[in-house]
């Protein structure tokens, strides 16, 4: 079932997420309904709060960034392939030079902007089995864990921008929160409480 996606501006997206147990209800039609919502409106990686629930979990899927042909090879072969399910995540080191990339969010669509982020991370996680892995990831495996991690954190790609890109954002923001944008996915927007 494709669920609706939580537009910028609702309270959820600022809340901290919270664990959850193997207990959980419904959890794996959560998931299958995550990844049947990224795929269709053809986004990498999706949280929790972007489908209205503040929890610690968020799914990934590059295959889409494995057609960057400006890749090498190893990397797009390892993009073509990583589809994880990440449940009470902690980033337990992030390292390297800060490097910049484009990103945009399904929750603000229409915007993109540079980001710098850590090109290496280390991550501690459980899977859909509730099995703990402590992995290391790197390049843009490691840029989209580290957006989608933000997201159960409250944190959206528009808060580290500067703040003269912010006050030029504000009116596109505020258009979003507000419905007033064309999307060929669900999306909820907090300031109309209904689905379009």
């Amino acid at each position: 079932m494709i669920l609706p996606i939580i537009a910028y501006g609702d309270p959820v997206l600022r809340k901290k997420g919270k664990e959850i147990t193997s207990a959980y209800p419904n959890l794996d039609a959560l998931l299958d309904n995550m990844f049947e919502t990224m795929n269709t409106a053809y986004g990498v990686g999706l949280a929790a709060p972007q489908v209205g629930l503040s929890i610690r979990l968020f799914i990934i899927d590059t295959k889409p960034f494995s057609e960057d042909e400006t890749l090498d090879k190893d990397e797009r072969a390892f993009l073509e392939s990583f589809k994880e399910i990440f449940i009470n995540p902690e980033i337990i080191e992030e390292t390297g030079e800060e490097w910049a990339f484009n990103e945009g969010c399904l929750s603000i669509p229409d915007i993109r902007e540079d980001v710098l982020r850590k090109p290496l991370i280390k991550i501690k996680y459980q899977d859909r089995d509730f099995k703990t892995h402590i992995k290391d990831f790197k390049g843009l495996a490691a840029r989209v864990i580290q957006h989608e991690y933000d997201h159960i954190e409250g944190v959206l790609f528009t808060d580290k921008l500067s703040s003269l890109k912010k006050r030029l954002l504000k009116g596109k923001l505020a258009n979003i929160s507000k419905g007033k944008i064309s999307v060929d996915y669900k999306m909820k927007f907090p300031n109309l409480k209904k689905k379009r």
